[in-house]
């Protein structure tokens, strides 16, 4: 039976419920503008009811605050994530894109390369009229110098630049590994409060708010999932395993995490790159990390894209299989192998743009070379004729051979044999490594062209003004020793005398010319023998400025139109796809806050609401108070 005073436990249970929910609501309009915070709701029900012997069998007792919980739909945060990821992509694409476009400017605000390049050839045409004229020869070569400059400029910027997102990795995975640390964190705590029959609502928005920005770094695939009994498979403990995965792996499990780890390369992969590029492993394991592929979004993607960025044309071939592939030579005093690569996917000396000491990697296992040789050998049929190409040239094969900085076993050999070698990670997009070897490319092809002319023919070189045979005047600065490469060699190696060796980074004006501008050839030998004053040399040079297919199929004064448009038509892209992606994530959004977002205007209806039954509940206190006490002094015997 219930007591005598049993309407004042019911009457209070309900004074303390709404006393809840106005709090709960006071709570919400308080974190309005708070970041993350999702909407907290009091939940009610009816408290259990108590058997009586009346023959209506059970009464009520009152209300009760089951759960203090916020609303929160798992369905849009999973939405939210995955486009987070896109979102991050495109935007740290944008931001370094908008870079590199800006070094390729030509117009009133900076004079760039169209400017310099026919300013060059206004000054060659010039000398063409006034070969002796000391002061227009120095023009000339001040001309050329300042094409050099730019191309040392951008060259320098862009390596700047890969050094700056080289950082940028290091800070972006430092920050990552501290996200998955408080998450960690983050999940101990709430499993502490939720298995004493709590809800962790304020740490479940901190950890959601986590995994926010931590999907804008890296894609990720969470899941959460109720902890059971083991004993009774169908008891909840009130816990929860909450794991997140990035690449295929786990980044947090529960109250556990693993970090990536950020090693500097100790050798190159592309010619240009600066020293001490990170790599990405796995702490724990030293399994690589691979930030780029198909399908790779978020911010670690881009800038490695940017970064690394080779639009699919890193070296690859395949080791050979017989039994002249593996070597042996003698480095420093030790034995180190060599290996021929058959097949090489570059033969054309102006777009090689592997390091002279880099990393070739075989079936996922890295190596170290020292050098690496270009074989050219002439292609003959079975009766050992020529083989010709469709022009009635001669066909050539070629193989690279490569030394490496240890000696391989022969089960290392055996494994090796026959599969596929590359170099560097075959990336599709137009990074620096890109713009650097696409500049390399343009100005080994000119500068080729223009020493051909002054160089002319064993049997008519070009002369300078004083009837001496010319030399090389663009030249490769070895920064190592101050010495000039001058293209002596044919033998493409590591270190030969040959065009690989000439970048954006050393592009220069011979010395001898610069500080003797007589060295400049302006005639062949036989007309300056004969003493004809004539220019041909000059008038044959003046026609590569219209060549039309130097480069790429255009002419060379194109070059910066070919750089426009990769730079520009990237730049349109990831501006089109972060306007996109940003649109779906505000979209995404205010679905999400149309379940969890705190509405000032419903949590203010909320408040009357809770009042007005709160009242009520007083007046129930006031009407049993009044009823107990006719009952007690006034009823009493």
């Amino acid at each position: 039976m219930a007591s005598t005073f049993f309407g004042l436990n019911i009457s209070s249970s309900a004074l303390s419920s709404f006393q809840a929910s106005v709090n709960t609501a006071a709570n919400n309009i308080a974190n309005v503008k708070t970041a993350g915070y999702s909407k907290q709701v009091a939940n009610l029900a009816a408290c259990d009811p108590i058997r009586t012997n009346a023959k209506y069998g059970m009464m009520g007792a009152g209300v009760n605050v089951t759960s203090i919980k916020q609303l929160r739909d798992s369905y849009y945060d999973t939405k939210y994530w995955r486009n987070q990821s896109s979102v991050g992509l495109y935007e740290k694409r944008l931001y370094y894109l908008d870079q590199i476009q800006t070094m390729f400017t030509d117009d009133d605000t900076s004079k760039g390369f169209s400017s310099i390049f026919s300013t060059l050839f206004n000054n060659m045409d010039a000398l063409q009229h006034n070969s002796a004229d000391t002061s227009v020869r120095n023009q000339f070569i001040s001309g050329a110098q300042n094409l050099t400059n730019y191309f040392n400029s951008v060259a320098t910027q862009l390596s700047q630049l890969q050094n700056d997102i080289n950082n940028e990795v290091k800070s972006t995975v430092d920050e990552l590994n501290s996200t998955a640390q408080k998450i960690a964190l983050l999940n101990k705590q709430i499993n502490a409060i939720e298995i004493q029959g709590g809800y962790a609502n304020e740490l479940r928005d901190e950890r959601a708010l986590l995994v926010d920005s931590l999907s804008q770094i890296v894609p990720v695939e969470v899941e959460e999932n109720p902890v059971t009994n083991s004993n009774y498979p169908d008891m909840y403990t009130g816990g929860t395993t909450y794991r997140i995965k990035i690449d295929g792996q786990t980044l947090v499990d529960t109250f556990e995490y693993h970090e990536l780890a950020y090693t500097a390369r100790e050798n190159k992969i592309n010619q240009t790159d600066v020293d001490g590029l990170y790599d990405l492993s796995w702490k724990e394991t030293g399994v690589a990390f691979k930030a780029t592929g198909i399908g790779a979004t978020g911010t670690l993607a881009a800038l490695f894209e940017i970064r690394d960025g080779n639009n699919k044309t890193n070296f690859n071939g395949t080791v050979g299989s017989d039994t002249t592939t593996f070597g042996t030579a003698v480095v420093k005093g030790r034995n180190v192998t060599t290996m021929t690569v058959n097949d090489p996917s570059i033969t054309d000396i102006n777009k090689l743009s592997i390091a002279a000491e880099g990393i070739i990697t075989i079936k996922g296992n890295q190596y170290n070379y020292s050098n690496f040789a270009i074989n050219k050998t002439a292609m003959v049929d079975d009766a050992g004729n020529p083989v010709l190409d469709a022009d009635g040239n001669q066909k050539y094969s070629y193989s690279y051979t490569f030394t490496l900085e240890k000696e391989l076993s022969s089960i290392e050999k055996g494994k090796n044999a026959g599969q596929k070698a590359e170099i560097g990670d075959s990336i599709d997009s137009m990074g620096v490594p890109y713009y650097m070897s696409q500049m390399s490319e343009f100005i080994r092809i000119f500068a080729k062209n223009f020493n051909s002319l002054q160089r002319g023919t064993d049997a008519d070189p070009g002369v300078d003004l004083n009837g001496k045979e010319m030399g090389t005047f663009f030249i490769a600065n070895n920064k190592v020793d101050g010495t000039e490469y001058a293209f002596e060699g044919n033998d493409v190696s590591s270190y030969s005398d040959t065009y690989y060796q000439m970048t954006a980074l050393n592009f220069g004006v011979a010395k001898e010319s610069v500080k003797d501008p007589s060295r400049i050839a302006t005639m062949s030998k036989l007309n300056y023998t004969a003493g004809v004053d004539k220019y041909d040399i000059i008038e044959n040079t003046l026609k590569l400025e219209s060549e039309t297919t130097m480069y790429r199929g255009c002419g060379a004064s194109d070059f910066l139109q070919c750089m426009l448009s990769d730079v520009s038509v990237d730049t349109q892209e990831a501006e089109l796809f972060q306007k996109n992606y940003s649109n779906i994530a505000a979209s995404i959004e205010t679905q999400r806050q149309s379940v969890s977002g705190v509405d000032e205007d419903e949590e203010a209806l909320d408040l009357v609401k809770f009042q007005n039954a709160y009242n009520l509940a007083s007046k129930m206190i006031q009407v049993m108070s009044e009823m107990y006490d006719r009952l007690i002094t006034q009823t009493g015997v």
